[in-house]
């Protein structure tokens, strides 16, 4: 049986480069100040750091402007990687990069099959089972092969299909796993049937965006300027890491898809 929580010992991020504004979007909150998202990546490393994580960087690649989004390119446990084929075919190479870097940190890495396509942002990790999100970048044959995969671990794995809302392009931007048997849910999840057994926090509309939080090491990162859902979540007891995400919501990201978390 998988541990119901673990513990990271590392991550694997991407710096931003020059040619962030090209990334995907769709979202018309004008482009990222690329400065302003460096700064902010790197507070956002820190406190990665902070968590007791040590980081393997790796550097901008000019062909991929989305390439700091490392979370869709593959789904990591302890030992073992499942290297993803992202929806959009612009971020295909992105993975040979992430590949090399699970391989040197001694991460066994298996590769999802074409014509499959799987996002790891559509990818929830909530302990002993996983959400797995049916998206305009996940299809059901990358949710069953990741279902496969994971199964073998000792894994439970449920499918969500995410296609008829129109608020979130992942499934993760509409949820994340705070530990034990509680989930934070924006209004469109909270009452699917998959979540019935869990403790759900709502997140109020005006909020929906701190959605995307990171449980790491028993620090929960939450996007800044959202006071609502941190007041909740210190009157529950988390001990919250508020973060500027300011520059990447302008390209649709979240927290958790600046880090690949082993």
């Amino acid at each position: 049986m998988p541990p119901l929580q673990r513990r990271f010992r590392s991550a694997v991020v991407r710096e931003p480069g020059d040619n962030l504004a090209l990334g995907l979007t769709r979202v018309d909150l004008g482009p990222p100040d690329i400065a302003r998202a460096r700064d902010q990546h790197a507070r956002y490393c820190a406190a990665l750091e902070r968590c007791g994580l040590a980081l393997t960087v790796l550097a901008p690649d000019a062909r991929y402007a989305d390439g700091t989004f490392v979370e869709d390119t593959a789904i990591v446990l302890d030992d073992a990687a499942l290297l993803c084929r992202p929806g959009a075919p612009s971020r295909r190479g992105e993975t040979t990069a992430i590949r090399n870097a699970l391989r040197t940190l001694g991460i066994a890495v298996d590769v999802i099959e074409g014509p499959a396509t799987l996002d790891g942002g559509d990818v929830c990790d909530a302990g002993d089972a996983w959400f797995i999100g049916i998206s305009a970048r996940t299809d059901a044959d990358a949710a069953t092969a990741l279902s496969n995969w994971l199964g073998t671990r000792g894994y439970r794995c449920t499918a969500i299909d995410i296609r008829g809302m129109s608020s979130i392009l992942h499934l993760k931007s509409g949820i994340a796993w705070l530990g034990g048997r509680t989930l934070l849910l924006i209004d469109e999840l909270q009452s699917h049937p998959a979540f019935a057994g869990y403790e759900r926090i709502l997140v109020d509309a005006d909020e929906a965006y701190a959605a995307n939080a990171v449980l790491v090491n028993g620090h929960v990162l939450i996007a800044a300027g959202y006071p609502k859902l941190e007041s909740r979540l210190h009157a529950l007891g988390h001990r919250t890491i508020a973060l500027d995400m300011s520059e990447f919501a302008r390209l649709d990201g979240g927290l958790s898809c600046l880090s690949l978390r082993i």
